[in-house]
């Protein structure tokens, strides 16, 4: 008989003492759960509630999962390319299932673009011809939906891909901008909430200034099945960023391409300490909120601009506390040249 899921309220609760007993930029309560049933995120039984006696610090002492480097390739995006009339930019993506950690110990059965949560970092330039080959080797329908301007054919609705099948998405890119994708298969709550989305990023034919890129995807995952987020991080592993901070320099332009999937949820945010940026919805304009702190229902996105006025080590998080307490939170390092 498989064991009872613990709430996402179960688990605050437990370690509610813990983040009680000292400041949030100092240490954060970490929940465990060890694997349930065989497919959580499917069934309502689920993940069963470990130990809760551990806080977390930043550095190599956190409780979380990865190893240095491990999730470069979703934090740090391919270089723009200057625009180029008639240009071909070509991807392929694999829809397959995959159990990945998600927290230290705890696995999650997703449905994956080639093989993470979120899945790879799409670039183009705008009015470059983009062609994204793919193929489902997972074991349920699933599309690619790109948000953008596109032909109606070309929409990731009606053209569904079955298990062993392949289509070819090929249109312009455009409009510029922070723009996403994501499987449009019924029903689709489950398949943004088992992973298939990620990145897509349009550059406008006039470059943008140099920056140091960075993307971060905020999301959620349900290990217990009852239609509440466990735990919630950017890039898919809890605390990560808070074990590996992300070094910068001060003073260096540090643009960071956000983008919001996390289902169950209505809202999510970010929030930066000790400084505060330029946010551009959509990142389609050059007009700007000058802030520290943004919020994104799902599917909405934009690009934050910082240089960072002093040296040391600034936390980022999501402005609800229950999320940073369950993984959404993260340093930037900042250093001198």
């Amino acid at each position: 008989m498989a064991k009872k899921g613990t709430t996402r309220r179960e688990m605050l609760a437990r370690t509610a003492p813990l983040a009680l007993a000292m400041p949030m930029a100092a240490a954060l309560p970490v929940a465990g759960l060890a694997q349930g049933a065989d497919n959580p995120g499917d069934a309502g039984a689920g993940a069963a509630v470990a130990e809760h006696n551990h806080t977390v610090h930043v550095g190599p002492d956190v409780l979380a999962p990865g190893e240095p480097g491990e999730l470069d390739a979703l934090l740090v995006p391919p270089p723009a390319l200057s625009a180029e009339p008639g240009r071909v930019r070509r991807y392929e993506i694999i829809a397959e299932d995959r159990e990945i950690e998600v927290a230290k110990g705890v696995f999650f059965p997703a449905w994956t673009y080639n093989g993470t949560v979120p899945g790879p970092i799409i670039r183009a330039t705008e009015g470059d011809i983009l062609e994204v080959a793919f193929t489902n080797a997972g074991s349920h329908p699933h599309t690619i939906h790109f948000h953008g301007i596109h032909p109606a054919n070309m929409d990731g609705v009606f053209e569904i891909v079955e298990p062993g099948d392949s289509f070819t998405y090929r249109f312009p890119a455009r409009p510029y901008g922070m723009q996403l994708y994501h499987c449009h298969a019924p029903p689709l709550k489950k398949h943004i909430h088992k992973g298939l989305y990620g990145a897509f990023i349009i550059d406008p034919v006039v470059p943008r200034a140099p920056a140091k890129e960075l993307v971060m995807v905020m999301n959620g995952f349900d290990t217990d099945g009852d239609g509440e987020n466990n735990f919630y991080t950017v890039n898919g592993k809890a605390f990560y960023y808070a074990k590996y901070p992300i070094k910068v320099k001060r003073s260096e332009l540090v643009r960071i391409y956000l983008a919001n999937l996390t289902e169950f949820d209505l809202i999510n945010s970010f929030h930066l300490h000790g400084d505060f940026f330029r946010y551009y919805p959509t990142g389609s304009t050059d007009q700007f909120q000058y802030t520290d702190t943004i919020m994104q229902c799902q599917g909405e996105r934009g690009i934050i601009e910082i240089e960072f006025a002093n040296t040391g080590l600034f936390m980022f998080h999501a402005h609800q506390s229950e999320f940073a307490e369950l993984g959404w939170m993260g340093f930037f390092e900042v250093v001198d040249e």
